[in-house]
């Protein structure tokens, strides 16, 4: 299924799947975005699958979010891959 992507104001649903043969739908539908919000949520409950394409893509808005001191919320039960990797990119807590 191809990447769909739908908002209202600055919510924003993705459904299908995200990956590198889609990427530019998503690249150019969120290109500048934080140039017009000052924050935005993405719901991704409709993503059936997500490569390493699309995780980085998702990586890099979330980095632009933070250069740009923006807010950035991605909410649903989406992809395992996706969790992972934001879970492996935490900090260490533990004290030393």
């Amino acid at each position: 299924m191809d990447l769909q992507i739908s908002n209202y104001n600055n919510h924003f649903q993705l459904k299908g799947t995200l990956n590198k043969l889609n990427l530019k739908t998503f690249n150019s539908h969120f290109s500048n975005i934080f140039d017009k919000l000052d924050e935005i949520l993405i719901n991704i409950e409709s993503i059936e699958s997500i490569d390493r394409a699309g995780v980085m893509a998702l990586a890099k808005l979330h980095n632009e979010s933070i250069t740009k001191s923006k807010r950035l919320s991605i909410i649903g039960l989406g992809c395992k891959e996706l969790y992972d990797h934001f879970k492996a990119e935490e900090p260490n807590t533990a004290a030393a």
